[in-house]
């Protein structure tokens, strides 16, 4: 428990601190907890909306559910987000690069790409039947941070853990936490209305499953990037990966 309490402080700004205070060690495990969290930051997202499309435009209910995620994690990805941006948009080598990425000040990249990265989840959410927005919500959130939680099984971390900007290595998850992330990333997929797709009009799935595949090819393309840019990963790394895989599932839902 020790650890889901740190995953559940590491990644929301409630005030889970109250409860206990947990050993530093805990937090080089929260990875092992993030799609479980991901049901409380993407159920909070989706009862917002649901609550807010009732009395107002749906516009402003996305807008509304968009902004209560960035409000209960503190922006802690969008944060990493746009430090990826700068750094792998400004910098030419490895050196370079995590050198910006640590900066704590945006630039040009990192702002654009927080643009158009709202943009479009705005208009990806805004394009899903109203009835079905809660359930992207929640599915969309927890389903990538279950694939993307998957970083520390591919790339190191690259940096040192004295320049780290939590002080915090993730270490591999344990045998217990790898199941519940995976019961959890694709237990939520079972939100999905279940009628069955085709893929090339031949191939018959579970509709829910083809939500799956976008997101685990951005995942894999971000990871062959980091390595070849910065020969691991880094805590902005992981923003920026949730982000788009997430932002890849929801492209998904618009086609589907």
């Amino acid at each position: 428990m020790n650890n889901l309490l740190a995953a559940l402080m590491f990644f929301t700004r409630l005030p889970f601190h109250k409860i206990k205070q947990v050993p530093a060690e805990s937090f080089s495990h929260v990875t092992g907890w993030w799609s479980v969290t991901g049901w409380l930051t993407g159920g909070v997202s989706a009862l917002t909306f649901y609550i807010f499309h009732l009395f107002v435009p749906i516009e402003l209910a996305v807008i509304l559910a968009m902004l209560s995620r960035v409000l209960i994690t503190g922006a802690l990805h969008e944060d990493g987000f746009a430090d990826f941006i700068d750094g792998f948009g400004g910098g030419s080598d490895r050196e370079s690069t995590l050198r910006i990425m640590k900066d704590s000040h945006i630039g040009t990249y990192g702002t654009i790409g927080l643009i158009f990265y709202f943009l479009l989840t705005y208009i990806l959410i805004l394009s899903t039947e109203v009835r079905y927005i809660p359930i992207l919500l929640i599915t969309s959130d927890v389903f990538s941070k279950c694939v993307s939680s998957h970083i520390v099984y591919f790339l190191p971390y690259a940096r040192p853990e004295t320049e780290s900007k939590n002080r915090t290595v993730y270490t591999h998850p344990t045998a217990l936490e790898e199941t519940l992330t995976l019961v959890s990333g694709f237990g939520v997929l079972l939100l999905i209305p279940s009628s069955i797709g085709f893929i090339g009009g031949i191939l018959p799935v579970p509709y829910s499953l083809v939500f799956t595949v976008l997101p685990v090819g951005v995942f894999f393309l971000l990871v062959l990037l980091f390595k070849k840019r910065i020969g691991g990963y880094t805590g902005d790394c992981c923003g920026a990966m949730f982000l788009l895989t997430e932002l890849s599932f929801r492209l998904t839902q618009a086609f589907f």
